[in-house]
């Protein structure tokens, strides 16, 4: 077993098993998460990762060996751990890594109503009462009260919890590929569009942790290239892509060209804005500024927030906001408890798409106004000392506005930049907008240049 230090991040726990992520590890965080909560019960789901079988047993070892309950849902997306979390009003822990390689796996931790731990609420003590409790020998230290453990098939309620959230009586039919990855989706997906206007085209929906066809990770443009291939050659309304917690979706239109999901998170927010004019709606700073002028536009109160999302959730709930986009393609719904569900976002898609008859390029195009360069990161050997020379570079231009709320921003006329330090990594990531593609390209190369120079 590692250091419990390196595996325990900012919002979740993940590492390598065995070496860094092991039963050990995974059973004494059990017993310290029900301590540090003070839960009588816990729910907790898996996805289709091997090792998460064995993690997810040693966790409910340690959680019933505190005297708590455990209600276990087997296979599920992340999404779907939240639903059972909202739902049952339980603390939920959710065994996944996510997009990571198949080596990796991990925890992600929520009070109950899918109220987020991380490292500020909760998960730096359960982290610290584990170190304690495997120091001791391990979890048997007892009061000898032990919890049941109870299975249960939340897979239904789920499923209809979300249908029931988004109305596509009505629409047109459409076809939609699916590209699983081999992940989560593969097992949600047939459950939540059962019975809907959809004919689905599935690819890789074969539950498999070794990612045999490529990587669940839909933010990486190589991962799109079966997808954009299989909705061009089925003639397809649209293409979905999941990572493979199913937490994150990602689109593709007709033509196989990828959506923005800063125009994904514009085109929920007005349709959640018809529902509950007046809201505020959460967008975290490297969204396009298309974002919030269309928030506002439709009559909602726009919220800037730092990436991430214990910062997006929390403001969600602080501001009541009625929905939350993040240009990683996660999107949050308060009428979901404030977190977050690609699957929720696609079914937004698939209702706003059918319930008109332009194409989705049509459609989507009202809500893409500017240039964007994407994400770009840089290695640097001193992420502040580079910092330090982009704003020396920009802030004093005539016009030039700085602010510091997640890394460095600076906005002129026509454009802007953020600079955010990676926490695990040498890097600096880059995200550039502006009017046009010629200034937007302008602007990046020359960040770049002044990031990526030798002092």
């Amino acid at each position: 077993m590692g250091d419990l230090a390196k595996i325990f991040k900012a919002y979740d726990i993940r590492g390598v098993v065995p070496g860094e992520l092991d039963e050990a590890a995974a059973e004494a965080v059990g017993a310290a998460f029900v301590e540090v909560l003070g839960a009588a019960a816990v729910v907790i789901a898996r996805d289709m990762r091997a090792s998460s079988v064995p993690l997810s047993a040693a966790f409910a070892r340690g959680a019933t060996g505190r005297g708590a309950d455990v209600i276990d849902a087997g296979l599920g997306s992340t999404d779907l751990l939240y639903y059972a979390s909202g739902s049952l009003a339980l603390p939920g822990a959710m065994f996944t890594a996510s997009h990571n390689p198949a080596r990796y796996n991990g925890m992600k931790l929520c009070r109950a109503g899918a109220v987020p731990v991380g490292a500020e609420t909760g998960l730096t003590a359960v982290r610290d009462r584990a170190a304690e409790i495997l120091a001791a020998g391990g979890p048997a230290d007892g009061d000898g009260a032990v919890g049941e453990v109870t299975g249960r098939d939340l897979l239904a309620g789920y499923a209809g919890h979300l249908r029931a959230l988004v109305d596509l009586s009505g629409v047109r039919p459409l076809k939609v590929v699916v590209d699983a990855g081999n992940g989560m989706a593969g097992h949600t997906v047939p459950a939540v569009f059962a019975g809907l206007p959809v004919e689905v085209v599935p690819l890789y929906f074969e539950l498999d942790g070794a990612f045999p066809n490529h990587e669940a990770n839909p933010l990486e443009p190589d991962n799109l290239r079966d997808l954009q291939k299989a909705v061009l050659s089925n003639g397809a309304d649209l293409g979905l892509a999941f990572d493979g917690d199913a937490d994150r979706c990602w689109v593709v239109d007709e033509r196989g060209e990828s959506v923005s999901p800063s125009a994904i998170t514009a085109l929920v927010a007005t349709r959640e804005l018809a529902r509950h004019p007046g809201a505020p709606v959460i967008h975290n700073l490297i969204t396009s500024r298309a974002v919030p002028e269309i928030i506002a536009e439709h009559g909602g109160v726009p919220v800037r927030t730092r990436v991430g999302h214990s910062f997006i959730k929390a403001e969600m709930a602080r501001a009541g906001a009625v929905f939350g986009g993040e240009h990683s393609a996660h999107y949050y719904f308060r009428d979901f408890w404030f977190a977050d569900s690609g699957m929720l976002a696609a079914l937004h898609v698939l209702a706003a798409l059918g319930g008109q008859d332009r194409p989705l390029s049509e459609l989507i195009a009202v809500y893409v106004r500017y240039a964007a360069s994407g994400e770009i990161n840089s290695t640097v050997s001193d992420q502040q000392a580079a910092l330090a020379r982009a704003r020396a570079a920009f802030a004093g231009r005539e016009g030039a506005v700085v602010d510091d709320l997640d890394g460095l921003t600076v906005s002129g006329a026509g454009w802007w930049f953020n600079l955010r330090p990676s926490n695990t990594e040498p890097l600096l990531r880059l995200n550039a907008e502006a009017a046009d593609e010629k200034q937007m390209a302008a602007v990046r190369d020359e960040v770049l240049a002044v990031v990526r120079s030798t002092p």
